[in-house]
């Protein structure tokens, strides 16, 4: 026997202190309705860990106190002593007998003791689990719950098997990796983040050393580019001016002769119509076609200057971003520097005296706010409300040229349908007046030629803007430069550099974005004290290569820790699988028997919604291990039944107590409690229910509580529950064993 006591002490109906004592294989508890009898099988739901109230038919852990009535006072806490006889080492502990306990106060307080010693939940449940114990599933079917196995979904089937199979110990360690996993998970984004606090701050270190040794390089290299530069530049300006103004010439001498050959035209084409007038709504047609063409070419002309502005400003931008440059990269002083090194070195030293990583955070969080403050207090926000604003005037000259483009289209399509109006109007009209169509045709060739030459020069008048504004940013840069590098690089008129003087205007841009590079660089170079900096460089270099190493632990840990988990999973599946397989074996016969023919068995699915949902979207049918649940097939004898809907109560109970004793006979546990499971079967089952529980109580230890007198009839010891006015459950006892021997 593994169970030796069950005492009870202000648990539901049990307002004094009961004890039930198991020495036999069988011992049956009876009584009447409400005497308390199935509150025993609760007691031991409640002592082994059940946290579901309402599977112990309360709401509160209140409810599961004594009460009181009219005869008895309340009692203050409820108790329940489960006591083992481990001299088989049942459960995992070096004592021959061990006691678990809980106890519930009125305020909802649980405490939980092993041997006397208070103890966690999670420890009892632990040590009950390696025993295949539980608070609830296949060892403890309570009144009512017998057909729950079959009512259940194929998921919660699977985790009630899971529990009868005694494989939940992997469950409990997949379940601390995952905890494990979750905390060297997080170490490694602790350590990841302090290495990105000091990768910016070692980066500017490793540039700060570069710059104290190529300072002088930088700045020969410096001179010599913006020579040849400014020399390029000051014969790009010159030439492209002196080119543009030849290149005016021509268009606006073309303009002129249009202008004219416009007016003749037109006085052509009235001398041809004097002895005829045009129609009346020819002309309209005429007017508002030359009010279109004013209209499109007034547009055209805004467009090309919106162009001009908005080349300028795009300069002016780019200018403007290379001055917060040099603002963002201005010299500080070197007091104010040593200050601020000597704060983060006192800073650094508290965290480290702490030892803890609460105290490096708080060091590096004083840290940050310390060179937040330097950077704000030399920091300055004019330059960026200029910027500010170029772009948003940028912005609006955007909105403006896209409003115009718009409107220039809305514009052409008027025009090309006065057009076409005007063609077909003017046909009938033309037959008398074949003399001026030519003279017509070459105004509308004059005008769409001199809308041609317009855009052109506008084209002209934008290239003269901009090469205007190369002229300000060369006399810009002429000045920065002579100031950063001396005015040694204003000598450069003497320069050779070559016949190259047309090449690709790429190439100069090339070399002002190198300018302005050298320039940040040697502005950066500003920095003193190299053998201090050099220091600081090595240590700051030496804890970041610590952090790596430590990384690359806690990666391999998270890596092992994946594949346990893995292993688990895997090894978890294919015990399942195999106590599947066992129960199959058994529940067929147990199905046999209480049927007298038939077949039942379990099967492995998985849930159709899932399964649905994912092959439409992947177009695969595998099967995810971990989704996989169990459903249960029945076959009657005599009776074309194949599903559990469609069987009826009696046998519905005849299936669930088939397959529980089943599942109970592939991996035996220690006990189990049957709370009435017999109380829909009739005289005939009884018999046949009764010679199962012998069978199953050569394996495991039986507690039924039950009204039928065939089960009464296999127990060993019979328990009585009875209450009285007072409303307290009472015990009473008698053993057959002795009962026969007083007989005699």
């Amino acid at each position: 026997m593994y169970l030796k006591s069950l005492e009870i002490n202000g648990f539901k109906s049990f307002g004094r202190k009961s004890t039930l004592e198991f020495k036999t294989s069988i011992t049956s508890i009876v009584g009447p309705n409400g005497s308390g009898k199935s509150n025993v099988a609760e007691a031991f739901r409640f002592v082994l860990g059940e946290q579901s109230i309402k599977s112990m038919r309360g709401k509160r852990g209140e409810d599961l106190i004594f009460n009181g009535s009219t005869d008895a006072g309340r009692a203050n806490r409820a108790g329940v002593k489960l006591v083992f006889d481990n001299s088989k080492k049942l459960l995992n502990i070096d004592f021959d007998e061990v006691s678990i306990e809980r106890v519930v106060f009125r305020d909802g307080v649980n405490e939980y003791f092993i041997n006397g010693s208070k103890v966690r939940l999670k420890d009892i449940s632990e040590l009950l689990a390696q025993a295949h114990i539980g608070s609830t599933g296949h060892h403890i079917i309570s009144q009512g719950e017998a057909d729950r196995i079959l009512h259940s979904n194929p998921k919660e089937r699977r985790e009630m098997i899971e529990d009868a199979l005694g494989i939940k110990v992997y469950q409990f360690k997949i379940e601390e990796s995952s905890k494990k996993l979750e905390k060297t998970e997080e170490n490694i984004k602790q350590v990841e983040s302090l290495r990105r606090e000091i990768a910016p701050h070692l980066r500017f270190l490793k540039k700060q050393v570069e710059k104290l040794e190529k300072a002088r390089e930088l700045k020969d290299e410096l001179v010599k580019m913006a020579r040849e530069y400014f020399k390029r530049e000051e014969i790009y300006v010159n030439k492209t001016k002196l080119a543009i103004a030849d290149e005016k010439n021509a268009p606006e001498g073309e303009l002129a002769e249009l202008d004219q050959k416009l007016l003749d035209a037109r006085r052509m084409v009235e001398a041809g119509l004097k002895d005829k007038e045009l129609p009346p709504e020819i002309l309209t047609i005429e007017s508002s076609l030359h009010s279109v063409r004013y209209q499109k070419d007034e547009l055209m002309r805004e467009e090309g200057r919106l162009e001009g502005e908005l080349s300028y400003i795009k300069k002016s931008i780019e200018k403007e971003e290379k001055v917060q440059s040099e603002i963002g990269n201005k010299l500080v002083p070197l007091w104010e520097v040593e200050t601020l090194v000597n704060d983060s070195k006192i800073f650094f030293e508290e965290g480290e005296i702490g030892g803890t990583l609460e105290s490096l955070r708080a060091a590096f969080h004083k840290i940050r706010e310390s060179l937040a403050r330097f950077v704000h207090k030399h920091k300055q926000s004019d330059a960026n409300d200029v910027l500010l604003n170029l772009k948003k005037e940028a912005d609006g000259i955007h909105g403006k040229k896209a409003v115009l483009e718009q409107n220039l289209k809305g514009i052409k399509l008027e025009e090309e349908k006065l057009i076409k109006e005007y063609e077909e109007k003017r046909t009938e009209f033309e037959k008398a007046k074949d003399d001026t169509r030519e003279a017509e045709k070459e105004i509308f060739k004059i005008i769409a030629r001199q809308n041609e030459v317009r855009g052109a020069l506008d084209r002209i008048k934008s290239r003269e803007r901009e090469v205007l504004f190369d002229a300000e940013n060369l006399a810009s840069d002429m000045r920065d430069i002579s100031a950063l590098a001396g005015l040694e690089v204003l000598h450069f008129n003497d320069l050779e550099i070559g016949t190259d003087l047309f090449e690709a205007r790429t190439a100069q841009h090339d070399r002002h974005k190198h300018l302005e590079r050298l320039k940040i660089r040697l502005e950066e170079t500003g920095v003193v004290g190299g053998e201090d900096l050099q220091k600081e460089h090595n240590e700051t270099e030496e804890r970041d290569q610590f952090l790596a190493r430590e990384l690359v632990d806690l990666e391999q840990a998270s890596t092992d820790l994946h594949n346990l988990i893995k292993e688990l999973g895997e090894r978890l599946n294919v015990e399942f699988r195999e106590g599947v397989q066992k129960i199959n074996n058994s529940f067929g016969k147990y199905f046999a028997l209480m049927f007298g023919g038939g077949h039942a068995s379990l099967k492995l699915v998985r849930p159709e919604r899932k399964r649905k949902a994912e092959d439409e979207l992947t177009g695969e049918t595998e099967v995810n291990e971990e989704d996989e649940g169990i459903d249960i097939e029945v076959s009657l004898p005599h009776k074309k039944i194949k599903g559990l809907i469609m069987l009826s109560g009696g046998e519905r109970a005849l299936t669930s107590i088939a397959l529980l004793f089943a599942i109970s006979q592939v991996n035996p546990p220690p006990f189990v409690i049957l709370d009435e499971t017999d109380a829909a079967l009739d005289e005939a089952n009884s018999r046949k229910y009764g010679d199962m529980i012998e069978n199953l109580s050569e394996h495991s230890q039986l507690i039924v509580i039950t009204h039928n007198r065939e089960t009464m009839s296999r127990a060993g010891i019979l328990y009585g529950v009875t209450m009285g006015k007072d409303a307290v459950s009472k015990l009473l006892s008698i053993s057959f064993a002795e009962a026969e021997q007083v007989a005699k």
